[in-house]
């Protein structure tokens, strides 16, 4: 007689169901795991005998195989302790069959059956809901997994208390989802002296998701503009919410089972691999460039960053997606995120000043900013120069707007994009229109029209810098409560965009 458990394995975002199958036939005593499992799934052996004895529960002295189907799939982590676990004490009649197979369930177990949380269990909760099943869970994972609401989750602190519920001796109760939190905003922008221009860029930047690189010697503010950038984004709606959490979920990053409404900002350091940056490594975990999906990803000193990094960013700020493949499997992320650089304008940084510039100007600029390559530099909607500070200006008391008063520009702003694309999917800001919508929503009055039809032929701009203009032009419009889109807002976003910038 063969006993039944289920669990998940990740491919990417997405769950898929497992089959835990345990048999236990005469034979020698064995303990086999069979069906493609990683060594922390063929490790599970030892914790759950372990565990087991702890209890005062021995194994039967015969064959015990388990089979995670389907084996052809590969299995990997150490949330199978559980549901390994479930199965074998379901062949040995210790807790019902029926009720562990109407269950699914994922946790590590250490040697005295206490259960520890695992990532993952808020896209294994959505797969229990749409199986229809009961989701068991550590204690510590299961307010994370209640955000689903569709399903029951119950978490428990061990293995004995598992035991307990199946056999009703102790019945758990079903848990509660996780608070939702909101980051509050620690950096204003009305400490930022000056910077008139970088200020604006970036208030577009967040109004309809573009693109955005600066540069300027060091010391400009370039990294202080920047971390400015969440106080000005508005909060994640309650889907996006759920799709972020998801992926935070599968990199272990969701603390106490609380989802944030903030949306991310990640900022790698330059010696982060490819792996790092747009997923891979053992179990092909998500990147960079999905943690930062629907937020920010904030790439300083970006010529540092080694060139096959740069690289493998154009694709995914194209699609919104990246795929992370493997022999054996592919993984899926969903990665629509807004790209914020920040670059010194040469090695030295001193380019523009002739008096503290290296003996190889110009040339070591360009050596320098050629590390990003044209069809890379050729995404970035926005690209501002960042001019130094004098230190007079630095003794001025702060002036300009505050970053709450941004903040509600950019709101309405993103209000009107909402209500625009609301019937279409895929599309949520300016920047990710496309054909004939972008035609409809951004075809400038014939003088904008005109401009615009300069400024390609005199500069040469490619067919995607002249979308993009539009896409800018578009958000410049929707900031500034116009319905068209004029000549003024067109002039505005080829400043960003002609050769006076990098």
């Amino acid at each position: 007689m063969v006993a039944r458990a289920y669990t998940v394995a990740f491919e990417g975002v997405e769950a898929r169901l497992v089959e835990v199958q345990c048999a236990v036939t005469p034979g020698l005593p064995a303990f086999s795991i069979v069906g493609l499992p990683d060594k922390a799934v063929s490790e599970a052996r030892e914790r759950v005998r372990a565990a087991m004895a702890s209890m005062m529960l021995a194994l039967p002295s015969k064959r015990v195989t388990v089979n995670l189907s389907p084996a052809d799939l590969p299995k990997e982590g150490s949330h199978f302790d559980l549901p390994i676990a479930l199965a074998l004490l379901a062949a040995i009649e210790v807790i019902p069959r029926d009720e562990v197979e109407r269950s699914l369930s994922l946790g590590e177990m250490s040697l005295d059956g206490a259960l520890m949380p695992v990532a993952g269990a808020l896209p294994a909760a959505v797969l229990a809901a749409e199986e229809g099943r009961t989701m068991l869970c550590p204690a510590p994972s299961a307010p994370e997994a209640a955000w689903v609401g569709a399903t029951e989750v119950i978490g428990a602190r061990t293995l004995s208390d598992v035991i307990r519920h199946f056999t009703g001796a102790a019945v758990l109760s079903p848990a509660t989802p996780g608070e939702v939190t909101t980051a509050p905003a620690t950096r204003d922008m009305r400490d930022v002296k000056g910077q008139e221009r970088a200020k604006r860029a970036l208030e577009i930047a967040a109004a309809g998701h573009h693109h955005m690189i600066m540069t300027g010697p060091p010391g400009a503010g370039k990294s202080m503009l920047a971390a400015r950038m969440p106080g000005l984004l508005p909060d994640l709606t309650p889907a996006e919410a759920l799709e972020t959490s998801m992926i935070h979920s599968l990199a272990g990053l969701i603390s106490e089972g609380g989802i944030s409404r903030s949306r991310p900002f990640r900022d790698p350091h330059h010696t982060a691999s490819v792996a790092a940056i747009v997923g891979g490594g053992r179990g092909a975990k998500p990147g960079e460039v999905s943690l930062a999906h629907h937020g920010v990803l904030f790439l300083d000193e970006m010529p540092e960053f080694n060139r096959a990094v740069l690289e493998t960013l154009r694709q995914p700020l194209e699609t919104g997606r990246v795929t992370v493949a493997r022999a054996n499997n592919h993984a899926h992320y969903p990665c629509r995120f807004m790209l914020l650089a920040a670059a010194n304008p040469c090695r030295c940084g001193h380019l523009s000043d002739p008096t503290a510039a290296c003996s190889r100007a110009p040339a070591c600029g360009e050596d320098y900013l050629g590390r990003i390559s044209g069809p890379l530099l050729d995404r970035f909607d926005l690209r501002v120069e960042v001019p130094p500070v004098s230190y007079r200006d630095l003794d001025l008391p702060p002036s300009g707007e505050d970053s709450a008063i941004i903040a509600a520009r950019i709101r309405s702003a993103r209000d009107v994009q909402t209500a625009r694309f609301a019937d279409m999917d895929g599309v949520g800001t300016n920047a990710h229109a496309e054909g004939q919508i972008l035609e409809e929503i951004a075809t400038p009055d014939a003088e904008g029209q005109a401009m615009l039809g300069r400024a390609a032929d005199r500069f040469n701009l490619s067919a995607r810098g002249y979308h993009r203009v539009l896409r800018v032009a578009r958000t410049i419009a929707d900031l500034d409560h116009s319905a068209d889109v004029r000549a003024p807002h067109v002039a505005e976003a080829l400043s960003y965009r002609l050769p006076s910038q990098p």
